[in-house]
């Protein structure tokens, strides 16, 4: 019987080992994405949500392997606005091995404790847009660059530990390559024709800082009430994700619709998959990484369709059909065959929007939460 031990990631060569782990346990699963370790490296100790987020990061030894692997997160903004006292956990990865899970998540537990918290959910990142959500379906399918990946074993793992559901995202597959049903397009034309809407120029707004600052207030606006556990983001943060997601956005796949004062109406930004790139890649951009992320961006049947919203005053008033026809119109142009949405929550009723097009269910990810 392995003699285990668990040990809190302290140095650099402990934490290269933490960001190493799941690649050497998903080396044989072909639907696994490996992340690039530098993005590891920037989000694990050099991201601006640290300034006020509290966490610990442990791993699980057996003599001098690697195991298993967990993060406890505080963060106190999400407290203060929902008015809880919760910690959560992510990089959350282990051998098939319940021994190894339960080590983990008891140490996470206990530090939550330690710090006055009274439950722990998860699997969850410091904040709203990193990856989230432990997959329950579609285990068979490769995710987006962007969301997560593990083996069926986790969520049997989790819940002989009392974790009980909070939430599932769901995730669709979406042929982009066919044209919107005539009643999308006539009510995406009438509300341009009555508002006098616009398509703005995704690649000008990013050479404008004001404007990008702009996009991400409005952002922070369009989704306050309607993501669930979402968090504002922070001016630094605002800065952060710009510098990151920007390069990868082109009006290619995205589209922006103005009003006629110039002013930001509703937006949809989606770009072409990368994960089978950074499979290539194997966590690192050197040498050879970035010559298959550049072919990805131009090369690709495939979209992931990472953020749709409308500014709160133009929420609710079929605005969707504005954005999705424009997009619709760009992705047969390009000639991508498929879209994988973003995660989205099941109550939301956004989500019937995907019913307009040719689907099928791609991925379920579920939010784990546990009173401590």
């Amino acid at each position: 019987m392995p003699n285990y031990t668990v040990v809190e990631v302290e140095t650099r060569r402990d934490l290269m080992r933490f960001i190493k782990f799941p690649d050497k346990l998903y080396r044989n699963c072909p639907q696994y994405v490996p992340a690039l370790h530098s993005d590891q490296v920037k989000s694990l100790t050099k991201v601006s949500t640290l300034s006020y987020c509290k966490r610990k990061m442990w791993m699980v030894m057996d003599g001098k392997k690697v195991v298993g692997r967990i993060c406890g997160m505080i963060n106190p903004r999400y407290n203060e606005r929902y008015g809880k006292k919760r910690a959560r956990f992510g990089w959350f990865d282990t051998i098939d091995d319940f021994r190894v899970a339960e080590l983990l998540v008891h140490t996470a537990e206990d530090w939550a404790r330690e710090n006055g918290m009274n439950e722990i959910h998860g699997p969850l990142y410091y904040n709203t847009l990193g990856k989230q959500g432990m997959l329950v379906e579609g285990f068979e399918n490769t995710p987006p660059f962007n969301c997560l990946y593990n083996f069926p074993y986790y969520n049997d793992f989790i819940t002989r530990l009392g974790y009980e559901k909070e939430c599932d995202w769901l995730q669709y597959k979406v042929r982009s390559n066919l044209e919107l049903p005539e009643k999308v397009t006539r009510i995406g034309k009438l509300l341009k024709e009555r508002y006098n809407l616009h398509e703005g120029s995704l690649n000008s707004l990013k050479k404008d800082k004001a404007m990008v600052r702009y996009f991400f207030e409005v952002y922070n606006k369009s989704f306050a009430d309607t993501v669930y556990n979402f968090i504002p983001f922070t001016d630094e943060e605002i800065d952060e994700e710009a510098s990151a997601f920007l390069p990868f956005i082109n009006d290619k796949t995205s589209s922006i619709i103005l009003d006629q004062n110039e002013k930001l109406v509703a937006f949809g930004i989606s770009i072409p998959t990368i994960s089978e790139a950074l499979k290539k890649c194997k966590g690192h951009l050197f040498p050879f990484g970035w010559f298959h992320l550049l072919k990805a961006m131009y090369r690709y049947d495939t979209v992931d369709l990472m953020l749709n919203g409308a500014v709160p005053e133009w929420q609710n008033k079929g605005i969707s059909a504005v954005y999705h026809s424009t997009m619709s119109e760009k992705y047969i142009a390009a000639g991508t065959v498929w879209g994988i949405t973003n995660p989205q929550i099941e109550s939301n009723s956004a989500a019937n929007v995907w019913s307009n097009y040719e689907n099928v269910p791609f991925m379920r990810r579920r939010c784990y939460l546990k009173s401590i």
